[in-house]
Formats: C-alpha cells, sequence, structure tokens
C-alpha cells in the first residue's frame, strides 16, 4: 500500500511571484501566480455554508490553503463574525497573513499554522457552529504528483483526506452546527467519512460543470444531529451551449465575485 511522504515546505517566493486578485466584494487575496490559487470549489463551498448558515459566528476552516473558503464566507457574514484558519503549508499560510493584513482584518481572522490531524491545531470543542473544508481528494498513488509543493498538497491526500477533516469537524463543532465541504463528485468516501465521524448527512448538491454531463464535484452538509434541510437540484455552471447559467451568475454575485457571461 502506498503511503504519502512527508510533504515538502517550500520557501516564500518574492513578491513578482505573487498576485493579488479580488476575491469578494472589495477583498482582495495573495496568491502565487505559478502556485495554487483559489477555484469555483473555493466560492461554491462558501456559498453553500453561508446559504445554509447565514448569520453565524465563529467560523472554522480546515486545511485553510491561502485563505479563499473561509475569507469568502467570512464576507458575507455580519461584520462582527469570527474565523479561525488552519493550515499546514508554511507558504499558503503566510500568503493568509498578507491578505487578511491587506484586507484590514487582524481583529476578526486568526490564522494558525498547524496539521488538522493534531489536536493541538484545533484545541476547541463544541465551539464553531459552522466548519468549512475544501479538502484534495486524489488519494496518494493515484494520479501524478506535482513537482511544486504546495499544488501538490491542495491536490492529493498528503495530509490527510475527508475522515480526517470530518473528525475534527465532529470535534470542533456545536451540537447543532454544520460542517460544509466539497469533494469529488464520484467518490463513495464522503458519506463514509461523514458516517465514520459520528455525523449525519443532511444534504448533497452535485454540481455539474457543463449541463448534460455528469456532476463534477457535489457539496456536502453533515451535522452532529439529524436535521431537514430543503433538497437542491443539481447545479449547473454552464449550460448546453457553454454559457454560464442565470443559476450560477446569480449565486458569484451574492458571493461579491465579478459576474462575467461566456
Amino acid at each position: 500500500m502506498n503511503t504519502p511522504e512527508q510533504p515538502e515546505q517550500m520557501e516564500m517566493p518574492d513578491d513578482e511571484a505573487i498576485s493579488f486578485d479580488t476575491i469578494a466584494g472589495d477583498w482582495g487575496i495573495h496568491q502565487l501566480k505559478r502556485g495554487h490559487r483559489f477555484s469555483a470549489d473555493d466560492m461554491l463551498t462558501a456559498w453553500l455554508a453561508c446559504e445554509l448558515s447565514p448569520q453565524t459566528s465563529p467560523l472554522l476552516d480546515l486545511g485553510a490553503g491561502i485563505g479563499s473558503v473561509g475569507l469568502m464566507t467570512l464576507w458575507r457574514q455580519p461584520a462582527d463574525a469570527r474565523l479561525v484558519m488552519v493550515e499546514a503549508q508554511t507558504v499558503s499560510h503566510e500568503l493568509a497573513k498578507r491578505t487578511i493584513a491587506a484586507n484590514g482584518l487582524g481583529d476578526r481572522v486568526e490564522a494558525r499554522l498547524g496539521d488538522l490531524r493534531d489536536p493541538s491545531s484545533v484545541p476547541e470543542r463544541d465551539h464553531f457552529p459552522l466548519v468549512t473544508g475544501s479538502p484534495p481528494y486524489i488519494p496518494f498513488g493515484h494520479g501524478v504528483l506535482s513537482p511544486h509543493p504546495q499544488r501538490a498538497a491542495c491536490r492529493m491526500e498528503l495530509r490527510g483526506d475527508i475522515f480526517d477533516y470530518a473528525a475534527t469537524a465532529a470535534r470542533a463543532m456545536t451540537p447543532d452546527g454544520l460542517f460544509i465541504f466539497c469533494h469529488a463528485a464520484g467518490d463513495p468516501r464522503p458519506e463514509e467519512a461523514i458516517a465514520a465521524a459520528g455525523l449525519h448527512l443532511l444534504l448533497r448538491q452535485d454540481v455539474c460543470f457543463r449541463a448534460a454531463r455528469a456532476p463534477t464535484i457535489a457539496l456536502f452538509a453533515a451535522g452532529r444531529a439529524p436535521r431537514a434541510l430543503s433538497a437542491r437540484p443539481p447545479l449547473h455552471i454552464r449550460d448546453a451551449d457553454g454559457r454560464f447559467t442565470d443559476a450560477y451568475m446569480e449565486l458569484r454575485e451574492a458571493m461579491g465575485s465579478e459576474v462575467r457571461r461566456g
């Protein structure tokens, strides 16, 4: 059985290798020009979190990376909401800290450098009413490992998988809290991980990147107690002709993202 090697840490590149891009409203984010960059997966995870839990604090984002999911979720929460982000990669953690400072969020966001599997990284119990995550979902040994350490750890399960995310979320969330995450649509492990952590699957929403094609990713909501949530139909990002759908454009607008057709 293949087991992941200890992921490499990379040094912070110089400023010319870093861009500062709009992420939500007038908030920007620092990210490597040739490294891991925030994606539709991140925005969709944050969107569902805000749709299901719109007035929430404090927030916890696991495997936060450069901070995209947590910050986009925070952007739609009340102005006094607080966020804790946990990330193990030094370069992503440092970029997130730059982003926090650039947006004047130092009194609202705590960025922790640590492995989410280490209880000392998230010592809180029964504390967070909303936990989010956009975990890597390529098992080690499946596919080609990127030579770029940051990209590799963001795509491949080098520091745990959805079972680890769910276990940490279950421990840290309030009894009535929600754990919102995205994963590969064809992978059965999210449901297995939710059950293994003692959680209940409350909602699954498939995401099709183009109409008439199988879903690529799925969004999940889990909780420590069962509850009834309204079912949501699959979300289509583009129609059969390749144009962004009205539903996706409305979603982007709700998340403070620049709206461009095409």
